[in-house]
């Protein structure tokens, strides 16, 4: 069947039954420069380029599913995030997002610090040569062998999460003969307009220690009485894929006013805050996400404000941004398989991917877009589900877009803004190979992360 002849259901906003998505664009060739990464242009031809490389050979070389970083993106986000917030405050990336050796060097070479929340996590930052007192360690249940090889490495803080470990980062330190700088994760009781999932600040979650009650006062009296602990901050995160400030602002209040009990009850000012990360990124054009500089004028503002307001000094500001730099710095390229058109409903693409490689949407039901990027098609637009291959039916890519009516097997798509939080939560799920990262950056292309193999399972498989 020729590509024209394929059936290709739906093509207008009103014959779906759930009517969630929005109309198609106008032209289906041109990318909105919003989620897609800096250097990603498409020729007259059609076909997409990333770091001046055609994907069609990116694919030949490394195969699909695969994730393509723009290096060069990557680096101008930090450095936007470096600038924005300057010299008097601290910019720390959240690993959890992504992290490889060869993000690491580029967060040193770029002047920001690195946030870990596992051994894995901090081993990989220290092989890759970020100086330990860069670094800081979150998590809610870190092991007593996470704390100890962070303490021994000299990371500059720790984040406290629960009374049980404040003694046991104070018994630790003070087993090796050292002075650990700490902050404590205080939970504000703000709701953020956020996933249920990806919300952290309300009382009723894993992590942090609740304002409320004085439950964070009382960890507070419990840290400066330890001789093991040296503690220098508050730390407070409200969530993820945020937008509103208003969040942020009520933390900030909420925060300062921890500041100003324990100045008054201890005479102390304590010299940092953290106000954690969760700023959104363009999934979709519908998003609006705000830019480095906007972030951090709005938070020093707010700071400086409650601070004068409570008679404190104003403290040294640190951030979180993890999914804000690398998020759209990547895209995942897939291969097409089969086009199953469901008529009167959509037509169903499925890749040579899914949910092991991008669990957000099945976790979150997370929106993402999608784009032919293999060449160019002036076919009418088809309203779409991109699935994968696994033997889910929530193995959902996209949940809904659009795509050329004449989409076929063999076709790339893309899917952009899928640095965050798709490899370094990618599976095995049915025993797939979890896919590459790759750099590209002024003509080069370079394996980062390198594709699984099968006798890597094997290899795992002792039994």
């Amino acid at each position: 069947m020729s590509r024209s002849a394929h059936p290709a259901g739906p093509r207008h906003a009103d014959v779906l039954p759930e009517g969630h998505y929005a109309a198609p664009p106008a032209d289906l060739n041109v990318l909105d420069p919003k989620v897609w990464s800096q250097t990603v242009t498409r020729a007259a031809d059609g076909a997409v380029s990333v770091g001046g490389i055609e994907v069609a050979r990116l694919a030949e070389e490394f195969g699909t599913p695969a994730y393509f970083l723009d290096e060069a993106d990557f680096r101008a986000r930090c450095a936007a995030w470096r600038d924005a917030f300057g010299p008097d405050a601290d910019v720390f990336y959240a690993g959890k997002a992504f992290l490889s050796r060869a993000v690491v060097r580029w967060l040193h070479e770029e002047g920001l610090n690195l946030d870990v929340c596992s051994g894995g996590e901090l081993s990989t930052a220290l092989s890759a040569g970020m100086p330990a007192e860069r670094i800081a360690f979150h998590g809610n249940n870190k092991t007593e062998e996470e704390i100890e090889r962070a303490v021994e490495a000299g990371v500059g803080r720790i984040v406290l999460d629960s009374f049980q470990e404040i003694v046991r980062v104070a018994h630790i330190a003070d087993r090796l003969g050292k002075r650990q700088r700490v902050q404590i994760r205080v939970t504000v009781g703000v709701e953020a307009h956020t996933h249920e999932f990806i919300a952290t600040a309300h009382e009723d979650q894993k992590f942090g220690i609740a304002l409320a009650g004085g439950q964070a006062a009382e960890a507070v009296r419990r840290a400066l009485k330890l001789d093991g602990l040296e503690l220098i901050g508050i730390h407070s995160h409200i969530g993820s894929q945020i937008f509103d400030m208003a969040g942020f602002e009520v933390a900030a209040r909420r925060v300062v006013g921890l500041l100003a009990e324990i100045r008054d009850e201890h005479g102390v000012e304590l010299p940092e805050i953290d106000l954690g990360g969760g700023l959104g990124i363009a999934y979709t054009s519908d998003d609006d996400p705000r830019e480095p500089h906007e972030i951090a004028k709005a938070l020093n503002e707010i700071v400086t404000r409650e601070c004068e307001a409570a008679s404190l000094r104003t403290p040294r500001i640190s951030v979180e941004p993890g999914r804000a730099i690398v998020g759209p710095t990547a895209f995942t390229l897939y291969t097409v398989g089969t086009v199953k058109p469901l008529d009167g409903l959509r037509t169903y693409v499925s890749v040579d991917g899914g949910m092991s490689d991008n669990i957000r949407t099945a976790l979150y039901d997370a929106e993402y877009t999608v784009a032919l990027v293999s060449r160019r098609s002036d076919a009418e637009p088809a309203l779409v589900r991109v699935v994968g291959k696994h033997c889910e039916s929530g193995d959902i890519v996209v949940k809904d877009a659009f795509l050329p009516a004449d989409v076929a097997p063999g076709d790339l798509i893309a899917v952009p803004a899928t640095g965050a939080y798709c490899r370094s939560m990618a599976s095995n799920y049915n025993h797939a190979l979890r896919p590459p990262v790759v750099a590209v950056r002024d003509g080069a292309a370079r394996v980062i992360v390198r594709r699984e193999t099968e006798e890597d399972l094997l290899r795992l498989d002792v039994g």
